[in-house]
């Protein structure tokens, strides 16, 4: 069963962290589901549809704050644990300049719109908490499994701490590795924390045209800058003390990945009518150059004879460099001006995970296996966005928003079942804008809503091991935007 799991090395599971992505920007953006691929006139639009950027009609300053809320409920062996995490960051930061052509000809080309900024792209801060008593399996059997029925695979960030901890031992009788708690028939407590943390941005250079107030026309160029970070924990102890000699052991993983990419985004906007506005945008993929740190230590407590020994071992630091190729994005748009007093507007945008590649690892190795794994778990997904905007008088305005991100699993691959092929993410928008003279402010409020699975440890390829129940996380993710402009 193809889940994601403790970090190993780069797999599908890294691919899907960095290919899937929600636009944030603007608190207008924001409440209104981020659906501007046909409405434009806002720098949010760059990173969905750089032909927005043609509606200007003036210069433009703005910055936008984000606080957010994030809580992770977990489920897992009848115990239920809420985490909770906190964070304060910069959504958007952003600059157009509008050039005026054609001495105020309506004919032609009307205007050329230039702009730099900044749209967080995706955050990865949480963290999760979980709990499990009287387990029935250990990520100890990972260990043993690896030992006894892949002996090519030991390294010294797995096997190699859990034998210099004592967890794994070995009967020369039997010419076989052998743990405690398995001798034991388990029965442990577990205990497992997960901390994440970072982000993806894209700074943005783009540029927009304005053909007789019909056509606009735009293109950007992104650079994204990844930095995420997990540290991971496993605690297992024998608080009943049903388990002879062994008392407790910790097993903590740490994985940082940070690096720059590159993409090219091409849209288009139609007016047919003024009421009516019609969008369509391409994505390149982003071409990603990333650097993976990774480490690994473990403790134990081991009471024998002699008194209880704590022993504390750590594993090198493993520096690797690769290259990450990212899925294209194709958005289809369209937005209804409803007699200046509102509009509504609908973005669905395509993505097949399937197509992303992983490439160059720094040893020279081609990702073949992770590849073919790649574009057989994940499938095309089609994400939708909506949002509409009421203007109660010519200062104030009303907008609420939905947006559907489909889960990148297929429904079974490999033979099994992926139970995160139901794992769609929901987010309910709305806000308020505030307009006076060439001065603007927006706020808005988002509520994201998620519910997918993971293991708590890696499972072991031999069925003589129990295989580790699945662990069930809700997340729930409060932001607030607010976006404070100026036009000149």
């Amino acid at each position: 069963m193809l889940v994601p799991f403790l970090i190993q090395a780069q797999d599908f599971a890294d691919v899907l962290r960095y290919s899937q992505f929600q636009v944030q920007g603007t608190a207008r953006s924001g409440a209104m589901g981020n659906a501007f691929g046909a409405l434009g006139g806002d720098f949010t639009s760059v990173s969905i549809n750089p032909a927005g950027l043609g509606l200007y009609r003036s210069g433009e300053f703005v910055i936008t704050p984000k606080s957010s809320y994030t809580q992770v409920e977990s489920s897992y062996w009848g115990s239920n644990v809420e985490n909770t995490n906190y964070k304060f960051t910069l959504n958007n930061l952003s600059y157009v300049s509008a050039l005026q052509t054609g001495a105020g000809s309506e004919i032609g080309l009307i205007g050329i719109n230039i702009g730099i900024g900044y749209n967080r792209l995706k955050d990865f801060n949480s963290n999760a908490y979980v709990v499990g008593n009287k387990i029935d399996g250990s990520y100890t059997d990972y260990f043993l499994d690896n030992s006894n029925s892949n002996p090519q695979i030991w390294n010294d960030y797995y096997e190699e701490l859990a034998w210099d901890t004592h967890i794994l031992n070995f009967d020369k009788d039997n010419d076989e590795y052998w743990t405690e708690l398995r001798d034991a028939g388990y029965g442990q407590n577990q205990r497992k924390s997960i901390s994440k943390s970072g982000s993806i941005d894209e700074y943005s250079f783009a540029f927009g045209l304005n053909f007789n107030h019909k056509l606009y026309l735009g293109a950007s160029w992104g650079i994204d800058y990844l930095y995420y970070r997990e540290s991971t924990q496993i605690f297992e102890t024998d608080e009943q003390g049903n388990i002879p000699y062994f008392n407790d052991f910790t097993f903590n993983s740490y994985l940082r990945t940070s690096g720059y990419g590159n993409n090219f985004k091409f849209g288009a906007i139609f007016k047919p009518i003024h009421q009516i506005r019609l969008g369509v945008s391409i994505h390149t993929p982003t071409y990603y150059r990333l650097h993976d740190v990774f480490e690994t230590s473990m403790k134990s407590s081991i009471t024998d004879d002699e008194g209880t020994i704590n022993y504390d071992q750590y594993s090198p630091t493993n520096n690797y460099d690769y290259k990450l190729q990212t899925p294209m994005r194709t958005t289809f748009s369209g937005a209804f001006v409803i007699a200046k007093k509102g509009l509504l507007s609908v973005d669905y945008e395509l993505v097949n995970y399937g197509k992303a590649k992983l490439k160059n690892g720094g040893d020279g190795y081609g990702f073949y296996d992770e590849n073919t794994a790649i574009s057989q778990v994940y499938k095309t997904s089609g994400n939708l966005r909506v949002g509409g905007e009421y203007m109660i008088n010519k200062a104030v305005s009303l907008r609420g928003g939905y947006e559907l991100h489909q889960s990148a699993y297929n429904s079974n691959s490999f033979g099994a079942s992926q139970p995160n092929s139901g794992a769609d993410l929901m987010v309910y928008s709305g806000g308020l804008g505030y307009r006076s003279g060439l001065f603007f402010a927006d706020v808005a409020y988002r509520y994201s809503v998620i519910d997918d699975y993971d293991l708590p440890y890696s499972t072991p390829v031999s069925d003589i091991y129990p295989a580790p129940k699945m662990i069930g996380f809700n997340t729930v993710k409060h932001d607030v935007l607010l976006t404070i402009g100026y036009k000149f």
